[in-house]
């Protein structure tokens, strides 16, 4: 089932997500749904916040890179055979000098900037069958995985942007909260869920 992916403003996105169990309800349903969710948007990581869950929880699948003609045959293979489940994950190591790439998210539509990330992490979680794994990723992965990570934290990308970058586009995200906005995959909008 494809899920409303809850837009920037909503407080669920900035809130500190919290930790699952084995017996959290219908949890393969809900894996089920977030990737089918994070498919239909074209997204390649989906956090449970971005649904409106405060739980450490978020999906990667970094397929569609593997299209993108700036990267190397091997790390084009890389990026198509890479999807995974985090339960519970701590990023134990950020490691290497920031690099920046141009960012978007599901939850803040038309909004791409640079972010600056280190390119190497060691991460520990529990996969889909709840069992514990620590891995070392980089590059794009990494990049990814860190992303998605953050919103379990309650930081979107756009925090880690210049004082000045946020005042560019104060606008559009006043926009996306509002629901003013052109987009072909479902969102909630939390101007919306006050009217209600």
């Amino acid at each position: 089932m494809i899920l409303p992916i809850v837009a920037y403003g909503d407080p669920v996105l900035k809130r500190k997500a919290k930790e699952i169990s084995k017996d959290y309800p219908k949890l393969d349903v809900l894996l089920e749904n977030m990737f089918e969710t994070m498919y239909n948007a074209y997204g390649v990581g989906l956090a449970a916040p971005q649904i409106g869950l405060p739980i450490r929880l978020f999906l990667v699948d970094t397929e569609p890179f593997s299209e993108d003609e700036t990267f190397s045959d091997e790390e084009k293979e890389q990026l198509k055979s890479f999807k995974r489940v985090f339960i519970n994950p701590t990023i134990l190591e950020e490691k290497g000098d920031e690099w920046a790439f141009n960012e978007g998210c599901l939850s803040i539509p038309d909004v791409r900037e640079d972010v600056f990330r280190k390119p190497v992490i060691t991460i520990e979680y529990l996969d889909e069958n709840f069992e514990k794994k620590t891995e070392t990723f980089d590059g794009l992965i990494a990049r990814v995985i860190q992303h998605e990570y953050d919103h379990i934290e309650g930081v979107l990308f756009t925090d880690k942007l210049s004082s000045f970058k946020k005042r560019l586009i104060k606008g559009k995200l006043s926009n996306i909260s509002k629901g003013k906005i052109n987009i072909d995959y479902r969102m909630r909008f939390p101007e919306q869920k006050k009217k209600r």
